[in-house]
């Protein structure tokens, strides 16, 4: 992590303005999984669109509330993602504002077949927290606009880290949620998170010429075509780290996450495991390996 990403630590709860018409409210929820916390954004000056209200916290709800001064009103609540973190404040801000909320659709929806497969097999979440709830008032899809009187919202589907992951582009500005993330490479856990799709992603939103990227969590990426091409070539260089230790025999993603995530701390192995696991996957779309017996998390790969 780089001196400016570590030095990221805005008070929990305060408006900071970004932008003319962008400000941030850190949410109260530090932690391994989420750094500082989870960012909520205001966009507009009368009509705000919220991006991703957050976690169901009552501190937050006040803190947003707040954050609307006189003359301005909340009229959309755009949510990235259905992880808790980002979606479990969504119903609580619509009660109290009227508005509604929009996102892609529920937290199964966007999700390729081979993860419906792994679904209906009973592989579940890898704990990330999945707003099992979340149900938008309002479903968009890729290419879609959300409008306000002075600000346009472009939908960008972005699955990858979440079959429903949304980003959001205005102007030359892009809401990336946790597909795009500056202080840590973006978690990709099966059945929600498809590594496939993940890489899609990337190459679509590569393809804009972006000034910055704001970012589910931490600071602002003041980089975003560096940060996409590392956070490519840093799955391609983790794909071949798995092809070369399965040349020594067959093994499970777990092993091989132990063996790869050398200096991970023992409370993030499992998230290094689901992974491994997402990028054995895809290499097994890709024919590269094969696993012994039926597709699912404790399969034993081997190169095919």
């Amino acid at each position: 992590m780089d001196a400016q990403m570590l030095a990221f630590n805005p008070e929990p709860g305060e408006a900071s303005r970004l932008e003319t018409r962008v400000r941030r409210i850190l949410a109260p929820n530090p932690s391994p999984m989420t750094f500082r916390g989870t960012n909520t954004y205001l966009i507009g000056d009368t009509d705000l669109a919220v991006v991703d209200p957050g976690p169901d916290s009552a501190s937050h709800l006040q803190a947003i509330l707040s954050a609307v001064y006189s003359g301005q009103s909340i009229t959309h609540i755009c949510v990235t993602h259905a992880h808790l973190d980002h979606s479990g404040l969504a119903k609580a801000l619509s009660m109290e504002t009227g508005a509604p909320i929009i996102a892609y659709g529920g937290p199964s929806s966007g999700r390729s077949s081979v993860m419906q497969q792994l679904a209906s097999s009973g592989l579940a979440g890898g704990g990330e927290g999945v707003d099992k709830n979340f149900c938008p008032d309002m479903q968009v899809s890729d290419g879609d606009v959300i409008r306000g009187p002075d600000w346009t919202l472009d939908v960008f589907h972005t699955p990858g880290h979440f079959g429903n992951h949304i980003a959001f582009g205005f102007e030359d500005m892009c809401f990336v949620g946790d597909h795009v993330m500056g202080w840590a490479s973006s978690l990709v856990s099966p059945p929600d998170g498809d590594l496939t799709d993940f890489m899609t992603s990337c190459e679509k939103l590569r393809a804009r010429r972006w000034r910055v990227f704001h970012a589910g969590h931490g600071a602002p990426i003041e980089n975003p075509a560096e940060r996409l091409d590392w956070l490519i070539a840093h799955r391609k260089s983790r794909e071949v780290e798995i092809l070369s230790a399965l040349e020594s025999g067959p093994a499970t993603a777990e092993a091989l996450a132990v063996l790869i995530y050398k200096h991970t701390p023992a409370e993030l192995l499992p998230a290094a495991t689901r992974n491994v696991f997402a990028h054995l996957v895809d290499l097994k779309g890709k024919r590269q390996v094969s696993s012994i017996g039926d597709l699912r998390a404790e399969a034993i790969f081997e190169l095919q």
